[in-house]
């Protein structure tokens, strides 16, 4: 019988390279595919990732295994799905999420496209991340080595993806990961974990976005509603920012004794193009509830009413709180409120919104980022984060 093959996303570090050694042990042929975001060298947009040098050690260790590889041309598609999103997404205030766009829209779709050009059965990934298959399907949890889950970046994966897709390297820490990368003489056993933004790295993202949106200067407040200085733009700045004078924001002179003696935080944006800025454990900094726009649940069919806790960043602490449901009809809020969609009947010409109410009020949630729901260990779902 022929082994199953497995097409596995990878690129020139030490995690997709240890899951093709892994996904080998277990039997598969192993396929792997690396997406070069920069094949011109000179990519409308910055980047700290050294892509030829990525593709140089990817080829050794595929030539070390013996395994095929199938480098894609993604530079323009990353251009067109991702960064242009991006970029109309902060032009509207939000502060998105490009690492879980860049999966969904790029990464997993072409990992499924070329599963299907080769006749592989699986797809897989060096995610830090876990699937299970339980009776109602399939269970997506957070990676071993807490330090680096990954499971926060995978919203959005529906069971069809889920039941194809495999995470290797998923009950292994980075310890075991690099002990195993050295015992079996990988060149990458020690190389650096990538940082900051998918197919960018970590740039100055300031800089970047202020090369395609022009600045539109505006007022500084304070809580107490007073004008205390101007900044270039809201779309340049994030909700929990801490706020440093400089050359983008320019502070009333009256008001600088008191920065300098305080931290500052951006605590909103208004319509008007205005932010507001309050000292630390200012009342203003903390938000008490979220609105998810477009909810996703990884299985509808698995939706737990209570326990849940939701991080709304990467890595972020997991913080305790309840979901709830309210149906908005003539512009009233219904009474009837459920933490389960499918218990309720949709009421004709209702509209639904989703909202996550903290037990306590959180600071630097922005409009933008991503709300991930987890009920212990389980991933349940989640969406994208906006206020009241």
């Amino acid at each position: 019988m022929k082994p199953k093959k497995v097409i596995l996303g990878m690129s020139g570090g030490v995690d997709s390279s240890v899951a093709a050694l892994l996904l080998q042990k277990q039997g598969y042929e192993v396929i792997g595919f690396f997406m070069n975001a920069s094949p011109s060298g000179k990519p409308p947009w910055p980047s700290t990732i050294k892509w030829q040098d990525e593709e140089s050690i990817l080829r050794k260790i595929c030539k070390k295994l013996n395994i095929k590889l199938i480098v894609k041309d993604c530079e323009h598609g990353y251009e067109e799905n991702v960064i242009k999103p991006m970029f109309k997404d902060y032009e509207k205030g939000l502060t998105p999420n490009p690492d879980i766009l860049c999966n969904n829209v790029g990464k997993f779709p072409s990992l499924l496209k070329i599963a299907k050009q080769e006749n592989a059965q699986f797809i897989a990934t060096g995610h830090y991340a876990r699937i299970k298959k339980t009776k109602n399907g399939f269970a997506l949890f957070r990676g071993k080595d807490k330090e680096k889950d990954q499971s926060y970046f995978l919203l959005g994966l529906n069971q069809k993806t889920l039941s194809k897709t495999l995470f290797p390297i998923g009950n292994l820490n980075k310890t075991q990961v690099r002990e195993i990368a050295q015992k079996n003489n990988f060149p990458n056993f020690d190389k650096r974990s990538s940082r900051g933004i998918c197919y960018l790295g970590k740039i100055d993202m300031k800089a970047f976005l202020k090369q395609r949106i022009k600045e539109k200067p505006g007022k500084i407040l304070s809580p107490e509603n007073e004008i205390i200085g101007t900044h270039p733009g809201t779309m340049f700045f994030t909700i929990g920012e801490r706020v440093r004078e400089n050359k983008q924001l320019i502070l009333n002179q009256e008001f600088r004794k008191s920065f300098s003696q305080k931290k500052f935080y951006i605590a909103s944006k208004t319509k008007n193009n205005e932010l507001i800025i309050a000292p630390e454990h200012h009342p203003l900094l903390k938000t008490k509830s979220v609105v998810i726009k477009n909810l996703v649940l990884v299985n509808g069919k698995d939706f737990p009413k209570s326990g849940l806790k939701a991080r709304i960043r990467h890595l972020g602490k997991l913080i305790p709180g309840n979901l709830k449901i309210m149906w908005r009809e003539a512009n009233k809020v219904s009474q009837k409120i459920k933490t389960r969609a499918f218990e309720i009947a949709r009421p004709i010409g209702a509209a639904q919104n989703w909202y996550f109410i903290f037990n306590q009020g959180q600071e630097g949630v922005a409009e933008g980022q991503s709300i991930v729901l987890y009920k212990g260990e389980k991933m349940i779902g989640g969406g994208e984060i906006r206020l009241k």
